[in-house]
């Protein structure tokens, strides 16, 4: 295991290259393909938009929220139970400003200075850059390609968890697309209780698990309830990135203490967004089964391109997200990427961003059409890149 503390370097700065190089190509006329960025390009169902707009045509609707409304409290409880089999109620509910906001803050009414949070390697910045900002030390647990990227217990000592007060987890995971079972977060529950560990578990897209797999809840599995939190998304289940809908929903202290918190810094969500989270989560769910066909499409037209081309990289299991090994010839994954760019105009991230675990590998997102995909492809195949 690895520690850090605020202040050290936690990622490469490669983002500000990978900017100044696509600024570069693009004033050249090149067509960049930007595989970069996680944000969805399918659109918002009609009902959601008309929802929102409709809402925002309300002037009292521009005063402060403060709180959710009990419709939206009520929306989240019922998709719970119909989706995962979870009963909640309104003291285990609130909404965040999108995931990455809820994940940045949650820590500051949980620990603070020399306290222990637990979070992946490599795992999404926000979950050290967050706990970092309350002045606790950080300790990386390793996640390795030969355990699929599933959290192995074992790999932190007992004095470590011990030592522990908070555990970040996520699954399915960004970046490495992983999925875990209802076993796995058994055994999370005994562990955190084993170590008494509060548990924070990212589920932002437990609706995007591929090739027919059905996504859990934490909250699910018996115990869990005593041990954490799970913050789930509407961004990538119902293509809303801007609308920045999030919720934390699971254990009421932990609710309690965060609701508080949060209160100190938000005034609540803004009513429209609130409108439309309600029209997405009690309305048709089509949506999601559409959104996983066409995420599946694009891995395939780029997995399995890549593959026919001597470029051995595996289907994502869950996720909008392809996470691949560097071609041989490569020690860099910052390296990689650059190159690829110069060569082919297509964008990645560099594996190392995600932390030291994250070396050697490069992360895609699913964000163009199959056909697009398929152009990157001929592209990297042309380029000569992987013949280094």
């Amino acid at each position: 295991m690895r520690f850090i503390k605020f202040g050290q370097q936690t990622e490469s700065n490669i983002f500000n290259q990978l900017d100044d190089k696509k600024q570069q190509l693009l004033a050249q006329g090149v067509d960049v393909i930007n595989l970069s960025i996680g944000t969805p390009d399918f659109a918002p169902d009609a009902h959601v938009m008309q929802a929102v707009s409709q809402a925002a045509c309300e002037p009292d609707n521009y005063k402060y929220s403060m709180n959710d409304t009990p419709e939206l409290t009520e929306a989240v409880c019922a998709w719970y139970q119909r989706r995962y089999g979870v009963t909640l109620d309104a003291s285990q509910v609130m909404s965040v400003s999108g995931s990455q906001e809820g994940i940045a803050h949650v820590a500051f009414p949980l620990v603070g200075a020399g306290d222990l949070v637990l979070a992946p390697d490599p795992g999404y910045p926000i979950f050290t850059f967050g706990p970092m900002l309350t002045g606790a030390e950080i300790g990386l647990y390793p996640l390795y390609s030969e355990k699929d990227w599933i959290l192995d217990f074992a790999d932190i000592p007992d004095e470590v968890a011990d030592r522990a007060k908070v555990m970040v987890v996520s699954y399915p995971n960004n970046p490495t697309t992983a999925v875990a079972d209802h076993a796995f977060y058994e055994r999370l529950v005994a562990f955190a209780k084993q170590h008494n560990i509060i548990v924070l578990h990212d589920n932002a897209y437990s609706d995007l698990v591929l090739d027919g797999g059905q996504g859990i809840s934490f909250l699910s599995v018996p115990g869990a309830m005593d041990v954490g939190i799970e913050f789930n998304s509407l961004s990538k289940t119902y293509n809303l990135t801007g609308m920045r809908v999030s919720f934390a929903v699971g254990n009421r202290d932990v609710i309690e203490k965060f609701r508080a918190f949060r209160s100190q810094i938000d005034y609540g969500m803004f009513y429209p967004a609130q409108a439309g989270a309600v029209a997405a989560l009690n309305g048709p769910q089509d949506i999601v089964a559409r959104n996983r066909a066409g995420y599946q499409a694009r891995r395939d037209a780029l997995c399995g391109g890549l593959r026919r081309i001597g470029w051995q990289v595996p289907d994502s299991k869950g996720s909008m997200f392809v996470w691949a090994k560097i071609p041989q010839g490569y020690t860099s994954s910052a390296q990689f990427t650059l190159d690829l760019m110069d060569k082919t105009g297509v964008i990645c991230v560099p594996g190392l961003s995600f932390g030291e675990q994250g070396e050697g590998y490069v992360r895609f997102a699913l964000v163009v059409p199959p056909e697009r995909m398929e152009e990157a492809v001929r592209r990297i195949e042309q380029s000569g890149i992987l013949n280094r």
